[in-house]
């Protein structure tokens, strides 16, 4: 009884300190006309709504997969532009660096790693545009475009490897057409 009041009294004393702070004090919400009371079950369904007994109840649709399409953020299409500029003088130091700055903004980000990985082709370090490839192809999924180009990326670094039956594989991939 005594901790009942000192509970309500604590309560009354934040809410005039909420008051007095010029917060708003929480309301409950109105309820809308025509709705049940909050806490009242569900009604039930009607017989002929209720599936038979031993079958399970109908389940809606699936919906439709998401095509998802990955794109750069304005940050990391300047830092990518920069990054193709300094390749293309042959600064593939300077490149990489670029590239790494991208991909700490946007890490996930699996045209970034293909990005990257053709980077490492252009060094002649097939192992790592390997390991890019397969990440950028693990990020990209639901979107076919980059799935694509990650499997091109990858096919390219297994051939430079001389692994070409397993480039041939991925190429044959339902992403790749």
């Amino acid at each position: 009884m005594v901790q009942e009041r000192r509970s309500l009294r604590l309560v009354a004393l934040a809410a005039a300190a909420l008051l007095l702070a010029g917060c708003p004090v929480p309301q409950p919400r109105p309820q809308a006309p025509g709705m049940p009371p909050l806490g009242t079950p569900a009604p039930e369904l009607p017989p002929a709504a209720r599936p038979p007994p031993g079958q399970p109840a109908p389940q809606p649709p699936a919906p439709p997969p998401l095509r998802r399409e990955n794109h750069l953020s304005p940050a990391t299409r300047s830092l990518v532009s920069q990054a193709r500029a300094q390749m293309a003088r042959g600064e593939l130091d300077g490149a990489s660096a670029t590239l790494d700055r991208a991909l700490r903004i946007e890490p996930n980000n699996p045209l970034l790693w293909i990005e990257r990985g053709r980077l490492r082709l252009a060094e002649n370090d097939a192992r790592q545009a390997e390991g890019c490839g397969r990440k950028a192809l693990a990020l990209a999924s639901g979107d076919h475009g980059t799935q694509g180009q990650a499997g091109r990326l990858l096919a390219d670094a297994l051939r430079s490897q001389g692994r070409n039956q397993e480039a041939q594989d991925v190429e044959s991939r339902p992403f790749m057409h």
